[in-house]
């Protein structure tokens, strides 16, 4: 099992669903933030309000695994190829110092 770790995802949502990718991150804010794995978990806009990022801290890969897997979120996947206007960029990164 590997350790904690940060992950950054950038969504960048097309203009006539920003609202739309908006309200369902917020919906999941609370359930995620519950998951046992979940150490952090936030939402935050850019400030030209055309991207949207999670900040987000996962106790494992298997958290993050687990997390994938709940019922609120595959939904929410598929939905991100019609809401979508690129693909969500994910990075994974280990903390230093």
């Amino acid at each position: 099992m590997t350790t904690a770790f940060q992950l950054f995802a950038k969504i960048t949502p097309k203009p006539e669903h920003m609202q739309d990718v908006r309200d369902s991150l917020l919906a999941i804010l609370a359930p995620t933030r519950a998951e046992p794995g979940c150490r952090k978990f936030l939402l935050l806009e850019s400030r030209e309000a055309d991207c949207l990022y999670l900040d987000e801290e996962w106790a494992n890969d298997q958290a993050l695994a687990d997390h994938y897997a709940q019922d609120y979120i595959t939904p929410l996947f598929a939905k991100y190829e019609q809401w979508l206007a690129a693909p969500v960029e994910v990075h994974k990164m280990t903390q230093l110092g």
